[in-house]
């Protein structure tokens, strides 16, 4: 025991001593390559310090043209340029690099992925396009097809977006079915707008191929057999959606009414809509049943309508959807008194019939696909704000 602690005792110096000549060697070699940078390099640092970003920026392009091989500077001086909108010299700092023989293969892929987000930045979609392609077989290949996804979206490409959709899926193992079938159906808007039925037919299957669930196809396969006066077809179609996404039941509510009627069948779609209301309960909903029930039985059973999924529901737009309901049925001496409340609570509620995108937050009194903020597809839940519990104000 006592000669394995004496030993100890030797061996701890010598690592002490190791320790050291390490530190010394570190700090040398840290002087030595100190001293061999460029004083505007310690300049432009400072000014990066004091948050002086333009003298910060004029330094560190100093340092560069006195040593062209600091590649990493000339990196994050592109980067910095695209950022603060200054694409064009950011072109030129990764074109330079771009144009070098004597980068390494890694870099030369960096400065090309880096060309190509300026291009995109630029607007100079061609070229943005042809680097990203590039690198699909590098290290960048995720990110360069997301980035051809963007590109695609915005030129309102959908056929390579398609395409791109399945490359991702591909190397992700992840489904992009959603993207996928929405782009099927700008398609078929498209087509639709042309006059030509049956290739937007051809589409919309396509659509629901790539997604079983994808409500929008189902709702404009509907409404293309709506047009086509082919009613009791449209009303099959349009039912499907109870199965793929119930909360969307209120976006077929009016369009069921409508074709359930000219079949002089308007009865049958009242209580087919009842039937919705009673199982998946939705503002929306209550409000195309009102009218129905209103024009059908008169104020009072459409106030018992009301008052009863109010009862099931408590919310402020069903509040206010019920003070409607009862200045029907109102007398004229107490008429006054009613409309005041009711002015009160649907200022209150116009926050509150909004639709909200999950993504970013966004709010709108129209419902989108296609979210106008973050771009994201189906982010709109269709169920108003307060339906969701949520009110916050964006």
């Amino acid at each position: 025991m006592f000669e394995f602690e004496l030993w100890m005792l030797l061996v701890f110096p010598l690592f002490f001593v190791m320790g050291w000549l390490s530190a010394r060697i570190d700090i040398k070699q840290l002087l030595s390559e100190s001293s061999a940078l460029p004083r505007s390099y310690f300049q432009g640092l400072n000014f990066l310090l004091n948050e002086q970003q333009d003298k910060a920026i004029e330094a560190f392009i100093e340092v560069v043209k006195v040593d062209p091989q600091t590649i990493e500077l000339h990196f994050a001086l592109g980067s910095l340029f695209r950022r603060r909108g200054e694409v064009d010299r950011a072109i030129r700092m990764h074109l330079n690099l771009v144009e070098r023989t004597d980068l390494e293969e890694d870099k030369r892929q960096q400065a090309i992925f880096e060309l190509a987000q300026d291009y995109l930045k630029a607007g100079i979609l061609d070229r943005a396009e042809a680097l990203f392609i590039k690198l699909q077989t590098t290290s960048y290949a995720k990110t360069a097809l997301d980035l051809l996804l963007e590109l695609y979206q915005k030129e309102k490409d959908w056929l390579k977006a398609i395409d791109i959709t399945h490359r991702l899926a591909a190397i992700t193992n992840q489904s992009y079915s959603k993207h996928t079938a929405n782009f099927y159906c700008e398609l078929a808007t498209t087509e639709i707008e042309k006059k030509q039925i049956d290739m937007a037919r051809v589409y919309l299957e396509q659509a629901l191929e790539a997604n079983p669930n994808a409500v929008r196809a189902t709702i404009m396969s509907g409404d293309l057999e709506n047009a086509a006066q082919d009613y009791a077809q449209a009303i099959t179609t349009w039912q499907r959606v109870e199965q793929q996404n119930a909360q969307y039941l209120p976006m077929v509510a009016e369009r069921l009414l409508q074709a359930y009627r000219k079949l002089n069948h308007a009865d049958e779609g009242i209580a087919k809509l009842q039937d919705y209301l009673k199982f998946h309960s939705s503002l929306d909903l209550m409000n195309v049943l009102f009218e129905a029930i209103l024009q059908r039985d008169g104020a009072e059973a459409a106030y018992k309508l009301v008052r009863d999924e109010l009862q099931r529901n408590p919310t402020l737009l069903g509040l206010d959807k019920l003070l409607e309901a009862r200045l029907l049925e109102v007398s004229v001496e107490h008429r006054a008194d009613v409309e005041m409340v009711k002015k009160l609570v649907h200022q209150r509620t116009r926050s509150l019939a909004m639709y909200r995108c999950v993504n970013c937050g966004f709010k709108a009194r129209h419902f989108y696909w296609h979210c106008p903020a973050c771009y994201g597809w189906e982010t709109y839940s269709p169920r108003r704000s307060e339906e969701n519990g949520s009110t916050a104000q964006h």
